[in-house]
């Protein structure tokens, strides 16, 4: 077990992990000898080309697969032992939220985070409701309250998707691609959030992100998965370096620092993924 400098359990470690989907299953996204830890209060990003194990991972984490070999612990529960319950109230996971197809109001999504927290058929009492208004409160979508989840834009569904997730009061909130399908501003809104809430409330964030310059200007630390395993993990500008990106992601990248914010900037460069080659001035 790996422990935070305070003597708790660090939200999420992975010691060996190794994990292949079942024959007839995914072909892609399998995990080699997978080593990972997540201090408490970290923000971590997961990158790399598709098929690289990143959802596997996140998976993982979440309790959702359990590896072929190796250990995963979050927060001290090993995944391959604890209850969903118990891991519920310790971890959340949001994904990319569609609309449900059903017309649950925003409230009735959020107190879904307080499931863990209920035992058999019994109703939320005032305790969660305060929970639920909290987290709506944090996320900036008590407003919406009434309003039919389905009605809601793809920035504000992905907000209540985290209000539902706090309302679960995890340590750590796993995320799979949140901001894949949003325009500019809700994405810089999302992260903006995921950044305060980590801040705020020491929430540890680990999230699977497609878009390097996101992942280097609000993560201090990304990890890097090439074919299943990990290839580099550290800060933004050791990690996300022209010469690894190239080599991981096969086409070519113009890399630099961004005057106006001080972080690093990953831009492809036109016809870069036909030979892969090219000047990085």
């Amino acid at each position: 077990m790996s422990y935070a400098t305070d003597g708790s359990p660090a939200p999420l470690v992975l010691a060996g992990v190794n994990y292949a989907y079942p024959s007839g299953g995914d072909g892609g996204g399998r995990v080699y000898e997978l080593s990972l830890q997540v201090e408490r209060g970290g923000m971590l990003a997961v990158v790399g080309p598709n098929g690289s194990g990143k959802t596997t991972l996140l998976r993982l984490a979440a309790g959702l697969l359990l590896p072929d070999s190796g250990q995963v612990s979050c927060c001290g529960s090993s995944s391959s032992v604890a209850s969903r319950g118990e891991l519920a109230r310790k971890v959340a996971l949001v994904g990319q939220q569609p609309a449900l197809g059903f017309p649950y109001s925003v409230i009735e999504v959020v107190l879904m985070g307080r499931a863990p927290y209920l035992e058999g058929l019994s109703l939320e009492n005032e305790e969660d409701l305060a929970v639920a208004h909290d987290a709506m409160r944090a996320t900036g979508t008590d407003h919406l309250g009434g309003r039919v989840f389905d009605s809601l834009s793809s920035g504000e569904r992905q907000r209540v998707s985290v209000a539902r997730a706090l309302a679960q009061q995890p340590e750590l909130l796993l995320l799979d691609e949140p901001g894949a399908f949003l325009d500019i501003r809700e994405q810089t809104r999302l992260y903006d959030l995921l950044e305060e809430l980590n801040s705020s409330r020491g929430t540890a964030v680990v999230s699977v992100l497609h878009d390097l310059n996101l992942a280097a200007l609000y993560f201090p630390t990304v990890a890097l998965l090439n074919k299943g395993r990990l290839h580099a993990v550290g800060a933004p500008a050791e990690v996300l370096s022209y010469a690894t990106v190239r080599e991981v992601f096969r086409t070519d990248v113009y890399v630099a620092i961004n005057d106006l914010t001080g972080q690093l900037n990953v831009l492809p460069i036109k016809g870069g993924a036909g030979n892969g080659a090219g000047n990085n001035k």
